[in-house]
C-alpha cells in the first residue's frame, strides 16, 4: 500500500478575498490562529520551518518553500520537504463579499514509524488531517472577525 495522500478541503469564509489571501500568505502568523501549527521559523524570504501536531502523538517537522504566490489569481502554493514530501496549495475565489478557499495537498509520508503499517495508519492520518483542517477553518474565521 502507498504512503501517498491527496487531501482537498473547501472553506467558505465571510471576508473579502484580499483579506483572506493576506492571512494565508503570512505563514509566520499561522500559529496565532491555527492551533495545530505549533512553531513557524522563517529561514529566508521563501523558506520556513514549521512544526505541526494534531491529534496523533507525533509532531511533523516540515520545510515549506514558496513555489507560487500570485495574488491576482488567488493562488498560494508551497513545496513541502521533511516528514512529508510534496506540495500544498490554496486557491481563493470571491463569492460576493465572501471568499471560497480551496486547499489541496499531495504528500508522501517519509517518517519510518508512520510508513510501517500504511493500511492500519491511513485512517488515523486522514482523521488527524480532517481534525486539523476543521480547527484551522474555525481559527481563521475568528482571526478574520
Amino acid at each position: 500500500m502507498t504512503t501517498a495522500y491527496r487531501f482537498d478541503n473547501l472553506w467558505n469564509l465571510r471576508a473579502p478575498r484580499e483579506r483572506v489571501y493576506a492571512a494565508l500568505a503570512d505563514v509566520e502568523d499561522y500559529e496565532r490562529w491555527w492551533p495545530q501549527i505549533r512553531e513557524v521559523h522563517r529561514i529566508d524570504g521563501d523558506n520556513s520551518r514549521v512544526r505541526i501536531r494534531s491529534l496523533l502523538p507525533y509532531t511533523l517537522d516540515l520545510l515549506l518553500t514558496r513555489a507560487v504566490q500570485d495574488e491576482a489569481r488567488g493562488i498560494l502554493r508551497v513545496d513541502i520537504a521533511g516528514d512529508l514530501q510534496g506540495w500544498s496549495a490554496w486557491q481563493l475565489s470571491a463569492e460576493g463579499a465572501d471568499t471560497r478557499a480551496r486547499f489541496s495537498q499531495e504528500v508522501r509520508v517519509t517518517v519510518p514509524v508512520l510508513k510501517r503499517a500504511p493500511s492500519a495508519i491511513r485512517p488515523l492520518l486522514r482523521g488527524n488531517h480532517a481534525h486539523m483542517m476543521r480547527s484551522g477553518e474555525r481559527g481563521l474565521r475568528r482571526y478574520l472577525d
